[in-house]
């Protein structure tokens, strides 16, 4: 039978379980090494539309989709749209940890439109089809900063 004081107390710990920040979604350093390892490994690979391997080349999305899977064993949804929409906890730029997935919206519609993984320092790697190679970038240029919309921590409590 619950009592007051247990029916208060289990919703103050519902609430404040609620209330936690996004810093407090721990992630598997390893997974995330293994993660930051193997993007790090794909730069200088060519760009193709469509692309998910490193021998034939990555479009954004085959990039995460293949690092994650060969890397973490987690399969992902194919597109960006998709990737974006999961069900992961939501990051913001301030709080980005190595191994998480970072949105872009780069066009004025801001709509999910590019994928890549932050790999520490201010860097993501990802696939862009301007320059024709996986690269490393900064996300405090310009261009990114305006475009980011989310981070989404996949290797949360893996």
């Amino acid at each position: 039978m619950l009592t007051p004081l247990r029916t208060f107390t289990i919703l103050l710990l519902l609430l404040l379980t609620g209330c936690a920040s996004q810093r407090d979604v721990a992630v598997n350093p390893d997974k995330a090494n293994e993660v930051t390892f193997s993007a790090m490994q794909q730069v200088g690979k060519p760009y193709r539309y469509g692309g998910h391997s490193p021998k034939t080349g990555f479009d954004c999305s085959g990039l995460v989709n293949y690092v994650y899977k060969e890397s973490a064993g987690i399969k992902l949804p194919r597109t960006v749209k998709d990737l974006a929409a999961m069900p992961a906890p939501a990051i913001s730029r301030n709080d980005l940890q190595t191994g998480d997935l970072v949105i872009f919206g780069t066009t004025r519609s801001k709509k999910p439109d590019h994928a890549g993984i932050y790999v520490g320092k201010g860097r993501f790697v990802h696939a862009p089809s301007s320059g024709g190679k996986v690269r490393l970038d900064y996300l405090d240029e310009r261009y990114w900063q305006r475009s980011f919309l989310t981070g989404k921590r996949l290797l949360a409590g893996r």
